[in-house]
């Protein structure tokens, strides 16, 4: 089979490539830096022929004028899985909207209400078998093609080619759009002092030979930092991160001890900087599976001494977590949160971790609260959670009365609110 005929025949401009969406479409996009930006960057040049058309995404990177443009309202909708500055900007014109859901469940969950027609999706170059990889992220990507009735693949030479349930080959994918950008970056954030002292405190939690999950942002970027005495990590997470790179190569991660994939680094996606593209590209170590998959908990609860470790906006003092919402204004999302805190609770020896600072906006409000803000949703289940860590230290959790946890969690909120805290629980009925 010539597939570099087939290739050729499937290649389109991005304006062909548009002109294909209808009124009433819902185009799925990729998660993160997944995202296909040339097409989404030109989506707004159909507003004058196209009505009711949704885009489901996952962490847009954005921002995009066909859903920051309130003229084209009623033209396009964003629907999100995780809200970022794009989607909130997007949301505050009135062109976006959030989809609670578990990442392991976006695609079953959506499939189950609506299917796509149109899936945009993001590839290495097409090999001489004619698989392409998915290169940065499978999180529900193959789930959407496998259903949708057209898959536009933006293919760039500059994408890495990555491992394990990457590949899509060219006879099912109905065109292709030729780019040579390189893949959107996330900074790293360095650490602030608070930050530091609390990644100290979580490192005193984590075990040799434990697998990981981390995330983005301030306080995991500390853990890692943190985690350079320890020995053969493991590594089971949503999303790889530049700070994983740092472990492998000072060779904390090893793998060696994993009772899943041993020897593997297991993700849904990557977002970071180029250098973690670069440690991906052709490297047999990291291997990428659909969220079903990675952040199914009865999958997690597999690795043994699992270490979920997670961030959250506000903890009450019973352990009721909300990780992504300012009460009722939508900030962020569930993501996998619920995912991997109850599988390493599944896990033998493993471990749910919640950590974030006591205090925010300059020491004004406090994040550890007698009842969360009216409104605000619970990400994660006061059942779900073993620590919480603030730069004031670890309020253990697991197996505590609500009477324990409320005097662990004052103990480790700013000493300013302390008195205040106790004196309002004191009036509650728990």
């Amino acid at each position: 089979m010539d597939f570099q005929a087939i290739y050729r025949d499937k290649l389109v401009t991005v304006d062909q490539a548009l002109s294909l969406i209808k009124s009433d479409d819902e185009i799925v996009v990729g998660v993160g830096a997944s995202e296909s930006v040339v097409l989404l960057e030109r989506l707004h040049t159909i507003s004058d022929r196209v009505r009711n058309v949704t885009v489901l995404s996952c962490l847009p990177i954005g921002p995009y004028q066909f859903c920051t443009d309130a003229k084209y309202k009623g033209r396009f909708l964003q629907e999100c899985a995780f809200f970022t500055a794009s989607a909130r900007t997007a949301r505050d014109v009135g062109m976006a909207s959030y989809i609670p859901t578990h990442l392991q469940l976006v695609a079953r969950k959506r499939l189950g209400f609506r299917i796509p027609r149109v899936v945009f999706g993001t590839a290495s170059p097409m090999d001489r078998w004619g698989n392409m990889s998915l290169s940065l992220g499978v999180t529900y990507e193959k789930d959407f093609m496998e259903h949708a009735d057209l898959v536009i693949m933006e293919v760039s030479s500059k994408f890495p080619m990555t491992y394990g349930d990457t590949l899509v080959n060219i006879r099912d994918v109905d065109y292709v759009v030729e780019t040579d950008r390189l893949p959107p970056e996330l900074p790293g954030v360095s650490p602030s002092v608070k930050d530091l002292v609390i990644g100290d405190y979580i490192s005193e939690l984590v075990d040799d030979c434990s697998t990981i999950q981390l995330g983005i942002g301030g306080i995991p970027n500390a853990v890692a930092q943190a985690l350079y005495d320890k020995k053969d990590l493991g590594v089971h997470t949503e999303m790889f991160t530049d700070s994983m790179v740092d472990l492998y190569e000072a060779g904390v991660i090893t793998g060696a001890k994993k009772t899943l994939h041993p020897g593997k680094m297991v993700g849904t996606f990557a977002y970071g900087t180029r250098r973690l593209y670069e440690f991906l590209d052709h490297n047999p170590v990291c291997e990428f599976y659909r969220s079903g998959y990675v952040n199914n908990p009865m999958i997690i609860g597999q690795n043994h001494k699992m270490v979920s470790i997670n961030t959250s906006l506000q903890v009450n003092i019973t352990g009721q977590c909300c990780s992504e919402a300012l009460g009722t204004r939508q900030y962020s999302g569930t993501g996998g949160q619920t995912d991997t805190a109850v599988g390493a609770q599944i896990s033998d020896g493993g471990k749910s971790i919640i950590a974030l600072h006591s205090t925010v906006k300059n020491d004004t409000i406090s994040t550890i609260v007698p009842i969360l803000t009216p409104g605000a949703p619970v990400t994660l289940s006061r059942m779900d959670v073993d620590y919480v860590v603030t730069e004031y230290g670890v309020a253990a959790l697991r197996g505590r009365s609500i009477r324990d946890r409320a005097n662990n969690l004052i103990a480790v909120a700013h000493p300013d609110f302390r008195a205040e805290i106790r004196e309002q629980v004191s009036r509650l009925e728990f």
